[in-house]
């Protein structure tokens, strides 16, 4: 059991993941401060690990915990939300038991270790979200997504969006063409063989095409990039050492090794025949997450992204489960530029030395050259070992000039989600706030071209929505 003193020497941000979250019905949201945009029409929908307990174990890592999903609904009359758990068959079983009872990314499944494998991985549903015309998609990269009621957040079950393969896993960075309307995503079907399956989506989810490459070993890979006519997968140094898994005695989490003798990958894929273009290796990093990509006039490529030295990160996220951090690993905003017809890299350049995260750019701008890049990074004089992300920002990529919002002491924001206009061509910037002072969630909404004013409307949620991932918007028209 741990001490008091133990106890009040963690940071506020512990508390909001220190107990399960609590759903909460369909509710009238109260204005805290300021007034809500007339032209901010339509809904934030987020997701993240609600739950890290049960029967007084915590899970290994942050990553195990079970989704939940937040609805914000903005119209004519007001602002509204709702949370629900994802219904997965996992969550449901151990919600019967009160224990845990799968293999996850951090965790073994109980009982005899040489048994441990032929458990299944729980599908947590816990990392992003994909609105389409008719449902919300709960996504998880190690498993199909699950399907869920847009207004009430009703789980109707996992999807495979007309022809995913069972046993298939669909990522949870998708990717929306806002000119065409096509959304990509991947899966990893690990075996002797590795393979990368590439997905084409019509607009309302439907696959309509699907291409397979073959890969070395088993990597990790979490994001990819639209850029142009192109999708671009970066292949970290990060491979998987089955034994420890197979033998019952390691989680997929702690048996992912760094190798940086492999270099990184460089895959280039033709976004309209998915047909792979190039292969190239350039020097070794990490990356969870990309905020953009785009083709020159030159017919080079840009690609944004947070880049880590090497793979302490997943130790560090490891510790957040706890609700202590001692490991400093944070990446920085970069852009890599290379060759798409050679898989090449020809140039790296830093656009900050600071730590961030969480990168994102308007969706209307997704593969095309974008100035603004939004991400969420630490306060300044802060522990950055200690303490999570404490601000959010605006970096222009022509000027290099950061914009920064400080939430205040003891303030935890969620990634930055753009949010445009309806009725003008303003846009908005949408975050999920956890205050550790009051112990509750917030929304906070501001003017995008504004993040050094305070919020233009804050919103009261009725309960704590604990320290997540990833969200999407809706709009209303």
């Amino acid at each position: 059991m741990k001490t008091a003193s133990k106890i009040s020497a963690k940071k506020s941000w512990a508390k909001a993941l220190a107990t399960p979250a609590a759903e909460f019905p369909l509710t009238q949201l109260s204005v805290k401060t300021g007034k809500i945009p007339d032209g901010l029409r339509g809904t934030l929908y987020r997701n993240g690990p609600a739950r890290l307990q049960r029967g007084g174990m915590n899970a290994g890592h942050w990553f195990d915990g079970d989704g939940a999903i937040l609805a914000v609904d903005f119209t004519d009359v007001g602002a509204t939300a709702v949370y629900r758990y994802v219904q997965t068959a996992g969550y449901q079983a151990e919600e019967k038991t009160d224990k845990f009872l799968y293999t996850n990314y951090g965790m073994t499944a109980p009982g005899p270790a040489l048994l441990r494998w032929t458990k299944p991985v729980k599908n947590t549903a816990n990392t992003s979200v994909l609105a389409l015309p008719d449902r919300l998609l709960a996504l998880w990269e190690g498993g199909p997504p699950h399907s869920l009621d847009l207004q009430t957040l009703e789980t109707q079950g996992t999807d495979n969006l007309g022809s995913l393969d069972s046993g298939f896993s669909y990522s949870a960075h998708c990717k929306r063409d806002p000119i065409s309307g096509n959304i990509y995503n991947f899966g990893i079907t690990p075996g002797v063989t590795t393979n990368l399956n590439l997905y084409k989506s019509d607009f309302t989810g439907k696959i309509v095409q699907k291409a397979t490459v073959a890969m070395d070993g088993i990597p990790l890979l979490h994001d990819f990039v639209l850029a142009g006519k192109y999708l671009i997968f970066f292949v970290p140094p990060v491979r998987l050492n089955l034994m420890p898994v197979l033998a019952g005695i390691g989680s997929y989490g702690d048996s992912f090794e760094w190798k940086p003798e492999l270099g990184t990958q460089i895959l280039v894929f033709d976004s309209e025949t998915l047909s792979l273009v190039s292969r190239g290796e350039t020097e070794p990093w990490f990356q969870w997450h990309f905020a953009n990509g785009f083709v020159n006039e030159d017919g080079s490529v840009a690609v944004d992204f947070v880049r880590y030295a090497d793979f302490q990160t997943n130790q560090r996220l490891k510790e957040v489960a706890t609700g202590e951090t001692r490991t400093n690993a944070e990446g920085t905003i970069s852009r890599v530029h290379l060759n798409p017809l050679t898989g090449k890299v020809t140039a790296i350049e830093e656009f900050l030395d600071q730590a961030c995260e969480f990168p994102v750019v308007p969706a209307g701008q997704i593969g095309q050259a974008s100035r603004y890049i939004y991400l969420a990074m630490n306060r300044a004089d802060v522990d950055i070992v200690a303490e999570l992300y404490g601000a959010i920002a605006r970096l222009d990529t022509e000027t290099r000039n950061l914009t920064i919002a400080d939430m205040g002491e003891n303030r935890y924001p969620a990634e930055p989600i753009y949010v445009p206009d309806i009725s003008s061509e303003k846009g908005w910037i949408l975050t999920v706030v956890y205050d550790g002072n009051s112990d509750k969630s917030e929304v906070w909404i501001f003017d995008s071209d504004g993040l050094s004013r305070a919020p233009i409307c804050t919103l009261e949620l009725p309960g704590v929505i604990p320290l997540g991932f990833h969200g999407t918007w809706k709009s209303a028209v």
